[in-house]
């Protein structure tokens, strides 16, 4: 459906105010589907993301620090979602042995397990950008990539 349809406007000052107003809108529209996947596990978006980049990094630990530069979302507080990761029992938490003041964070059998679920939960919201082709996907990719210099 157009973007006009959807926020009910009939028109925009320009063709820089519709695309800004649709990347919005999208946005939004897509955090919304893929929170609304993940709920039924008790976790965010982001502390999703925390797993995934931990998976990444497995075997091999993770510092708050490295998690924090590689998040999808910079205004949150990877400290905070480790701890709460860590509650679930999804992440293990460990002094680093070079350095006490930092801690070495690792994804746990369980949490790679109940990522695995999430991820095929999360296969539905990747369905919904299937309607493109794979150019139109990637000519999408590139615009946003160029878009952000």
């Amino acid at each position: 459906m157009e973007i006009e349809k959807e926020i009910v406007q009939r028109k925009f000052k320009n063709p820089l105010q519709k695309a800004v107003v649709n990347i919005a809108y999208t946005s939004s529209w897509l955090i919304s589907k893929e929170s609304a996947q993940l709920k039924p596990f008790g976790v965010t978006l982001q502390q999703y993301n925390i797993l995934r980049i931990l998976r990444g990094q497995h075997p091999l630990p993770a510092t708050i620090t490295l998690l924090t530069e590689r998040m999808l979302d910079k205004m949150s507080n990877a400290s905070r979602l480790v701890d709460k990761l860590q509650a679930k029992g999804l992440v293990d938490r460990k002094t680093c042995p070079h350095d006490r003041r930092q801690a070495d964070v690792l994804i746990n059998d369980l949490g790679l397990s109940v990522l695995k679920e999430m991820d095929d939960a999360m296969e539905i919201v990747d369905l919904s950008l299937g309607q493109l082709s794979d150019a139109e996907l990637e000519m999408l990719s590139h615009l946003l990539d160029r878009l952000r210099g």
